[in-house]
């Protein structure tokens, strides 16, 4: 079941989404470009130009949007294809409010990891109605942990237990790297936001829209993460918490892969304590 996605938390003055001008000035730097065309609909080219730092020649890059994939309150994810190297991406666009943070672009371009989604580049975008858009253009990974669960709950088949150890000693691993070497918390762990290559059966954490640091002694909104995975304190209201929010959260998503049921154990739990 999906849950609408929690208000965003206020937006600092040093945070504002760039304008026409600073983008502008973002391109000569090699910084997130805009890129020629806007849309995610099927066989549409978006073109964009990279590089241009450090002495490095600008190269233009091309993508054809393919698919949508994923949408949202954020806004949409489509899968695209590079016109010049054949590679397939996911590219997630985001419209942006000049009244919230959005701290997604800077937490991904902090976090290298073989179990957190890929950051390849990004640019800018605008609409005929002079909307600001920003483009993150990440590795594409076919399947969610959630259409994965599914799709043994739909044969009426137990995930095979295996499986449910590979998936669940990954997705831990990916947590513990953010938590300690970014210092993020996702504040969104569910089996949507698991990706899953079910060739090699490798899981990629995604989805750090709701993502923050959390600083010692600086108050956090507590509406946030999916409502069957909030922890505890969430639900009580907290709004000093620690990254031990991803935690409850990942041992729901477990118990999930054990029970074989989308959301059966998270909704009792949520029901008992509220």
């Amino acid at each position: 079941m999906e849950h609408p996605a929690p208000a965003p938390e206020p937006m600092l003055l040093d945070e504002q989404p760039p304008t026409a001008v600073a983008c502008e000035k973002k391109q000569q730097d090699g910084e997130a470009p805009y890129a020629e065309g806007n849309d995610a609909m099927t066989g549409h080219i978006i073109s964009t130009t990279i590089g241009g730092k450090n002495g490095e020649p600008k190269q233009t890059i091309s993508y054809m949007a393919e698919r949508v994939v994923g949408t949202g309150s954020f806004g949409i994810v489509f899968q695209a294809k590079c016109l010049e190297t054949g590679e397939t991406v996911a590219i997630k666009k985001v419209l942006q409010d000049r009244r919230y943070k959005n701290r997604e672009l800077q937490l991904m371009r902090s976090m290298i990891h073989s179990n957190v989604v890929s950051l390849k580049h990004c640019f800018f975008s605008t609409t005929s109605r002079d909307e600001l858009f920003l483009n993150l253009v990440m590795e594409y990974v076919p399947e969610t942990l959630y259409r994965v669960l599914k799709h043994y709950s739909n044969a009426k088949q137990g995930m095979p237990l295996i499986y449910v150890k590979l998936y669940t000693y990954q997705l831990f691993r990916g947590l513990a790297y953010i938590h300690t070497v970014p210092g993020v918390c996702h504040r969104d762990v569910k089996p949507q936001n698991v990706l899953v290559d079910p060739l090699t059966h490798q899981v990629k954490i995604c989805d750090f829209g709701s993502a923050k640091v959390l600083v010692a002694g600086e108050p956090n909104i507590s509406y946030i993460c999916s409502r069957y995975y909030r922890a505890p304190e969430l639900i009580f209201g907290a709004t000093e918490y620690t990254t031990s929010i991803d935690i409850w959260s990942a041992g729901c998503v477990l118990a999930e892969l054990l029970l074989g049921q989308v959301s059966s154990f998270v909704s009792f739990t949520y029901i008992a304590i509220s």
